[in-house]
């Protein structure tokens, strides 16, 4: 086998998992912002929880946090 064959097979090989890689991430990803819409979406119907109010609270979230174990 000349170097040129096994060079193309190992650009294929690595191609290859770079891709599924890439779907696997995208995937993730789309299933993560999916569920977080749904969740919001919930809050909202529901509950009557803006996005604002949600996010206001995430970001009081660490805060909390670091008060708890001082009382």
């Amino acid at each position: 086998m000349s170097t040129t064959v096994i060079l193309l097979i190992a650009a294929l090989i690595v191609t290859f998992l770079v891709f599924t890689w890439l779907i696997k991430v995208v995937k993730a990803t789309l299933q993560t912002a999916l569920t977080i819409a749904i969740i919001v979406l919930i809050l909202q119907l529901i509950f009557g929880i803006g996005p604002t109010q949600l996010w206001q609270k995430i970001i009081e979230l660490p805060q909390l946090i670091w008060q708890q174990p001082n009382q």
